[in-house]
């Protein structure tokens, strides 16, 4: 498998995402939009990138996650949690973004909105079974195990 994420841009002001630093995990992906859009607080907004992407093998997946400094400093966050680009997808790469604030937030045109990460998924096999195997914690959860 090669390490190439091959991107097209869709419009002319698409910005080709980017690594920040050589440690980065995720590259930045940014708002394609000719004006800057207020967010009001409570509302829903999807942003454009104006990139479509290809990846290199349907071993992979592109997830999409929130950028730290605008989830904590603005409230920010990502309407569906983390994003996920299959491995066959082929149209634009758009953001949710939604607004946990009180405040409004403005998103200006080419503003870093989100981070892409590109992982491995185990793509498995499905068997409907009337038994799963016992352990220790059963069916123990939502902190059954401590705080």
């Amino acid at each position: 498998m090669n390490n190439i994420l091959k991107i097209k841009r869709l419009r002319e002001n698409a910005v080709v995402p980017k690594y920040a630093t050589s440690g980065a995990a995720g590259m930045d992906l940014y708002a394609c939009i000719d004006t800057p859009v207020t967010l009001e607080p409570g509302k829903l907004l999807m942003i454009p990138t104006g990139i479509a992407i290809e990846l290199p093998s349907k071993d992979l997946a592109a997830f999409i996650h929130a950028r730290s400094g605008l989830g904590v400093k603005h409230g920010i966050c990502l309407s569906n949690g983390v994003g996920v680009v299959d491995s066959d997808y082929r149209g634009e790469v758009c953001v949710g973004l939604c607004n946990v604030s009180d405040k409004a937030y403005t998103i200006e045109p080419l503003e870093r909105v989100a981070q892409m990460v590109i992982a491995p998924v185990a793509v498995m096999e499905i068997e409907e079974v009337t038994e799963l195997s016992d352990t220790v914690r059963g069916e123990g959860g939502f902190g059954s195990t401590g705080r």
